[in-house]
């Protein structure tokens, strides 16, 4: 199977494997969990880290940096993080996520990106563009048949280059 899904992404001109999994569900379930905790209702934070959402959701190699990354002394003080901010929205604060997006893209070298934009920050006084847009960029590759979130990747403020998540867990583990 997997043979004539490479060779018809081949015939497609597509260069590497179609995805037999749904490269959009996990990221879907993450960016479900950062919605409600930006909802403004009063729930439970969820946290998108959690043991059984590690490891079902994101890849070995990403669960590896992250669990490095929590045995930092320096991680965040509560013992539960190593991120003393939302890496979704890449900040402390955010309003309810409007205008939701979800833009797959063409596979490349076992990896399909999905580009997810969003508002987060339309109730905030003292913003100088209250509707614009946040984008982040899930890498996801497919582990034992089913797709997993390999990286998160968020846009620097003007000026700056973009984020990786798995870069910034190397760097805590490392105490810088």
């Amino acid at each position: 199977m997997k043979t004539i899904s490479l060779a018809f992404a081949l015939l497609l001109g597509l260069g590497a494997p179609v995805f037999a999994a749904d490269a959009t569900a996990p990221v879907r379930e993450i960016m479900d969990a950062t919605t409600k905790n930006w909802s403004g209702a009063d729930n439970d934070w969820v946290d998108i880290f959690e043991e059984s959402r590690l490891v079902r959701v994101y890849s070995k190699d990403f669960v590896e940096k992250y669990r490095a990354a929590v045995q930092n002394p320096a991680a965040d003080e509560d013992g539960i993080s190593p991120f003393d901010y939302d890496v979704i929205v890449n900040g402390q604060d955010a309003c309810p996520l409007e205008d939701m997006t979800y833009t797959p893209k063409p596979g490349a070298n076992g990896t399909t990106e999905v580009v997810v934009t969003f508002k987060k920050q339309t109730c905030m006084d003292g913003v100088d563009d209250k509707q614009a847009l946040t984008t982040v960029r899930f890498e996801v590759v497919e582990e034992a048949g089913k797709a997993v979130i390999d990286d998160v990747i968020t846009e620097g403020d003007p000026g700056q280059p973009v984020n990786s998540l798995k870069n910034t867990m190397v760097l805590i583990a490392k105490g810088q």
